[in-house]
């Protein structure tokens, strides 16, 4: 599962282990990523405190892994580079990405899309109530394309970020050990 984690929080979480058992995933490995072709901007907190951030999180979550194979890469950040590092890796694993119902229809403009797809299978996560344009997907994305729902938990990095900025609580929206990192590292009060 990669994504900024900038921070994470709760839905990150929940998407993970919806995802995992829905699926019958042996485990979730989240990826921090570098620096994100299709965002907008890059991450507010550096990528080791976001990598930590993440150890944080999982602590003690035995299907769950930290990798930091993408804040290792110089420049921008390619999904189909990490997968052909983790199949030379992992030779013996299939893989699967998992994805924000926000993601889905930029699949499409992904890097390398058609060799990533022959690749992996993709997990679309959406909310209840949330909608894909499925048919404007190319089949070869279609056909490898699992849609779960998730219970709704309205949470995102960016409304966290600025609810720090603003000095107010961010207490229930992530694990507390996040909670603590970024209070006792300063990160965000001013986004």
């Amino acid at each position: 599962m990669g994504g900024t984690f900038d921070p994470i929080h709760y839905g990150h979480l929940l998407a993970a282990e919806t995802a995992r058992e829905t699926c019958g995933l042996d485990e979730v490995w989240f990826f921090p990523s570098g620096e994100p072709p299709l965002k907008d901007s890059g991450p507010q907190a550096d990528g080791a405190s976001r990598l930590e951030m993440v150890y944080r999180a999982i602590d003690f979550q035995p299907h769950f892994r930290a990798m930091d194979i993408e804040l290792e890469r110089e420049g921008t950040s390619f999904t189909i580079d990490t997968i052909k590092a983790l199949h030379e890796l992992y030779p013996d694993r299939s893989f699967s990405i998992i994805i924000g119902a926000d993601r889905v229809n930029d699949l499409p403009q992904w890097h390398e899309i058609e060799a990533l797809a022959g690749m992996v299978s993709f997990i679309g996560v959406t909310r209840a109530g949330e909608t894909f344009q499925l048919e404007q997907l190319p089949s070869f994305i279609a056909d490898k394309l699992t849609i779960i729902e998730m219970p709704l938990m309205d949470i995102s990095s960016t409304a966290i970020r600025n609810r720090v900025a603003a000095g107010r609580s961010i207490r229930f929206l992530l694990p507390e050990k996040v909670h603590s990192f970024i209070r006792r590292n300063g990160l965000y009060e001013s986004v």
